[in-house]
């Protein structure tokens, strides 16, 4: 196990470089320009709250469709740091929630995507990779395959928990 020292010295080794600070701060100006475009063109869901930095493993901020919220569910998009990737989970509100649709999800033999396998540590009750290693040189076209697949996941789910 390595000393907080020992990492304090390789973290301003890399800090001292500058592609941290400036892929961190592109990384957040381009997510929270990404939240704008989901609040711009979905007036339809609520994008509350502001735009989650982490500690360096995961930033994210919530769309939530109004039948969701009526069941205390959220949809989360986030961007992996350490894996490089973006993904959208379906979340909740609460963790008697996020029990109540995991079991109803387990339960229903329901695949279409990854349900966490326990609830223990986790944020998520559904999870689905979106991009893996992004290309940020066309934001634009990243946006647009993020944008579609986020609604499909939402549309997916929505139709799947009408019935529940």
């Amino acid at each position: 196990m390595t000393s907080l020292q020992k990492d304090m010295l390789i973290y301003q080794e890399q800090l001292q470089q500058g592609a941290v600070q400036r892929a961190y701060k592109g990384l957040l100006e381009y997510l929270l320009s990404l939240r704008t475009h989901f609040q711009k063109n979905y007036p339809d869901y609520s994008v509350p709250g502001s735009l989650y930095t982490g500690y360096m493993d995961m930033s994210y901020f919530s769309i939530v469709p109004a039948d969701l919220k009526q069941r205390g569910l959220k949809i989360a998009l986030v961007f992996l740091h350490q894996e490089m990737r973006f993904e959208v989970w379906l979340s909740a509100y609460n963790k008697q929630v996020q029990s109540e649709y995991w079991q109803r999800i387990r339960q229903s033999g329901w695949e279409k995507y990854r349900l966490v396998p326990e609830l223990a540590g986790a944020d998520s009750i559904l999870e689905y990779v979106l991009i893996e290693h992004p290309d940020f040189s066309d934001l634009e076209t990243l946006t647009s395959t993020i944008e579609q697949g986020t609604i499909a996941f939402i549309s997916d789910v929505q139709k799947f928990l009408k019935p529940l």
